[in-house]
């Protein structure tokens, strides 16, 4: 699907865990988001953002994957009727088997939902065995095409994670020397012989695994297409160290360096983070050796996702031009957190956190690092095609960035409370560029409910002098009068939705939370517990004729951005 630039559009950012339907196993699926999108289309919603989809790790984090490619077994719906090889009388005995409380629950158990789908599963992959894979069935043929046709990352994956398996979820950098490397595994199995038979039957399964995902997205991406709504992927800059990337071609990553922000005073509950800085933890880039291999990960990692999305965000695109660093892996945080600068360059040999591969700190340097941006940029745009790239260009912005992503056609965001000119004015929605994307916050940030609630008390309180500039801000971009009190629910919710879907922005969003003005938040950072968790306030089935589902189709038809 095609979104032209004289269009507008309007989205939902909507993450998969989150969504509620009848019949999930405590999470949200594949069948789930289709659900969702028959939802979504008679309302007149032309996108349908979601977060990356990716295979997680032990944080469940879906910035924090344990593979570029594989997707996420969770997303399968393990269902005899949307899983052939699952009987219906085994699907009822583990379903028995396996207490149903989390099903209901407005939180993902994550071990429970886990090891639920692994069971079923497992019990189609045996049935699959038994039947199809050494027969010369339909089925069986259509698994053994789809590794041929994924051979260029499914085998590195599947020997990482039947590894993985072996030792028990522990990181790969932990692994004895005859795996740590992908050519030492390699030799290791050739040399097991006839007793390689278990480990190879473990491989097979996590490629039919991932052959069963794929099948479900691709049925998925086929139904938003018929039903004219637009699939928006995302795509993190960076890849997690623990990956089968990262393990399968070291080359191209440097893995002595962690990728993450500068000091920000804004956390004030992490005293390391106003200190140091945010340290993901994720590898940097060599981007010589990337160079020398025409760029070849990162087109088939492209390639990957515009399989299953029309359109697709890059998170942290400012990390292209440059990415701050940390010598250190986040593990070793705690020891650096009392150090003086002084202190922690004599722990790492001279270094301390920086910018790579160098700061903004001249014109020259400023010029190097927006042609490498643009250059590494192009590669990406190369797979697929301008108006097909969103740029998640937030934070500590370098001055060339936002004009250098408008002159590639990669359109960046508009945080409403964040526009301001250089006098500190508002800038109104009606003067954004048209190559942008509107929304007050993403998955990162407090819902809409929230942060009104949160300014308005910070108002009141007894040594505030009116409402603050924040809240003005707010109510300006709405039409909303500041020194008035404003409910939420009657007056303000309708006035932001209707002021941000008026913006001239191309594409403008809401999450899922602020469409129903909810405060539930999907993520906090640098809060482990909880966040990755929450989930829709209802089912799906309970929200027809609801009445904020009607405000909105008015809106969009107000605003000239329904379908």
């Amino acid at each position: 699907m095609n979104f032209p630039l004289d269009d507008r559009i309007a989205g939902v950012l909507v993450p998969v865990f989150a969504i509620r339907t009848q019949g999930d196993l405590g999470i949200g699926d594949a069948h789930s988001l289709a659900a969702f999108l028959e939802w979504a289309a008679p309302i007149g919603l032309r996108l349908v953002k979601l977060l990356p989809i990716n295979e997680t790790g032990g944080d469940n984090s879906p910035y924090n994957a344990l593979s570029s490619r594989a997707l996420d077994p969770t997303t399968i719906r393990t269902t005899p009727e949307a899983l052939p090889d699952l009987s219906r009388v085994k699907f009822n005995e583990i379903l028995k088997a396996n207490p149903d409380a989390a099903r209901d629950s407005d939180r993902v158990d994550y071990p429970a939902v886990k090891a639920l789908k692994n069971r079923l599963l497992e019990a189609a992959f045996a049935r699959f065995l038994k039947i199809h894979f050494a027969a010369k069935s339909a089925r069986g043929a259509e698994f053994r095409a789809f590794g041929e046709s994924e051979a260029e990352w499914l085998g590195d994956y599947t020997l990482f994670r039947a590894l993985l398996e072996l030792h028990k979820g522990e990181g790969w950098d932990g692994w004895p020397e005859e795996h740590r490397t992908i050519g030492n595994a390699r030799a290791w199995l050739a040399g097991l012989g006839k007793r390689a038979a278990p480990f190879k039957k473990r491989r097979r399964y996590f490629a039919y695994v991932q052959w069963i995902a794929f099948q479900q997205w691709r049925a998925v991406k086929a139904q938003a297409e018929s039903l004219g709504v637009g699939l928006m992927g995302d795509i993190p800059f960076g890849v997690s160290y623990q990956s089968a990337d990262v393990w399968a071609e070291p080359s191209i990553f440097r893995t002595d360096w962690s990728g993450g922000t500068p000091p920000d005073t804004i956390f004030k509950h992490d005293e390391f983070v106003q200190r140091w800085g945010q340290n993901w933890g994720i590898p940097l880039y060599n981007w010589n050796a990337l160079r020398e291999q025409r760029f070849d990960w990162w087109r088939r990692r492209v390639r990957g996702v515009r399989e299953f999305f029309d359109l697709f965000r890059i998170d942290h695109v400012l990390g292209f031009y440059r990415i701050y660093g940390f010598p250190w892996r986040p593990e070793r945080n705690a020891e650096f957190l009392p150090l003086s600068r002084e202190e922690a360059r004599e722990r790492t040999g001279g270094e301390l956190p920086r910018f790579q591969p160098r700061a903004d700190d001249s014109p020259e340097h400023k010029a190097e690092n927006c042609r490498e941006g643009e250059e590494y940029l192009r590669v990406v745009l190369e797979e697929a095609a301008a108006g097909h790239v969103i740029g998640e260009d937030l934070g500590e912005v370098p001055d060339y960035v936002r004009p250098n992503l408008r002159s590639l056609g990669i359109a960046g965001y508009k945080i409403p409370q964040w526009e301001k000119r250089h006098d500190g004015r508002l800038i109104a929605g009606s003067d954004y560029e048209r190559l942008s994307l509107a929304m007050y916050a993403t998955h990162d940030h407090d819902p809409l409910r929230q942060m009104w609630e949160t300014l308005l008390r910070e108002a009141r309180e007894p040594h505030g002098d009116g409402p603050r500039w924040e809240l003005r801000i707010l109510c300006e971009f709405a039409g909303l009068d500041p020194e008035r009190q404003h409910d939420f629910d009657s007056e303000a919710h309708p006035a932001l939705l209707r002021a941000l879907l008026n913006s001239n922005s191309w594409i403008a969003v809401v999450m899922i939370t602020d469409l129903f003005g909810r405060a539930e938040r999907f993520n906090s950072p640098g809060v482990a517990h909880g966040s990755w968790t929450q989930r829709m306030h209802a089912r799906l089935e309970e929200l027809d004729g609801d009445e904020k589902t009607r405000l909105f189709r008015a809106l969009l038809l107000e605003t000239g951005r329904a379908s």
